[in-house]
């Protein structure tokens, strides 16, 4: 309203006077008039537009730009397998470690070479942030292992202190070989001979090697296999 009687003053103006400064006056009056009428509009859409657009948004710009997730590794066949930990029984799929570098180990908790567990557990601390890790398999094949998983679990996990991942209790040699230890047995044309013995997966899921019992888990030549696995892509 203030703004409309502005404007009826001025075109008054224009009305009754004649003189050309007068009129220019007018026409000033007229422009002040009117800006004052356009300028809290184009304030009050600007703060629509910045309520509308929330803060830091950079558009759709920053949608095309925005980084894709990660494609989830296959699973090869040879880790193709559900097995239950040794703790609780819970059901592991071993398609979560595709992509890793494995130590697969056939174990038992009274054999002369139960005492490579802390070395299989240095092992596993020393290169699990470059992605390796060992999986042990408690086996009775060589009757050397309890019946009893809870008397397993104690040895591995109090008296080694083993992290690592443990299964529960599988056969690993002969017609009643679990499908990884015999998938394993004829990549690498070594089934076990007894307890401790490691096979390498590289991160392709594709069997490397084999290290009997008494290749100790820190010898020379496991750790130059490892390496070399850990440093293929």
């Amino acid at each position: 309203m203030k703004i409309l009687r502005r404007l009826s003053v001025c075109l008054t103006s224009v009305a009754i006077v004649s003189s050309m400064a007068v009129q220019a006056s007018v026409a000033v009056c007229l422009a002040v008039t009117l800006m004052a009428a356009l300028l809290p509009i184009s304030a009050a859409h600007a703060q629509s537009t910045a309520a509308a657009k929330p803060y830091g948004s950079a558009g759709p710009s920053a949608a095309a730009t925005a980084p894709t997730a990660a494609t989830p590794v296959a699973c090869p066949p040879l880790l193709n397998h559900t097995l239950p930990r040794l703790q609780d029984e819970a059901p592991q799929s071993l398609c979560q470690y595709a992509g890793k570098v494995v130590l697969v180990v056939n174990t038992a908790s009274y054999c002369g070479f139960t005492g490579q567990f802390k070395d299989l557990e240095a092992l596993n601390a020393k290169y699990a942030a470059r992605g390796l890790v060992v999986l042990g398999f408690p086996s009775n094949d060589f009757r050397q292992e309890d019946a009893d998983a809870k008397k397993t679990a104690d040895v591995c996990f109090n008296t080694y202190g083993v992290k690592f991942p443990m299964f529960t209790t599988t056969p690993v040699r002969g017609t009643d070989a679990h499908p990884l230890f015999a998938s394993l047995t004829k990549a690498t044309g070594s089934a076990p001979s007894w307890n401790f013995n490691k096979y390498l997966i590289g991160r392709d899921g594709k069997a490397l090697a084999h290290f009997g019992s008494l290749a100790s888990p820190g010898s020379g030549s496991m750790t130059k296999a490892i390496e070399a696995a850990l440093a293929s892509r």
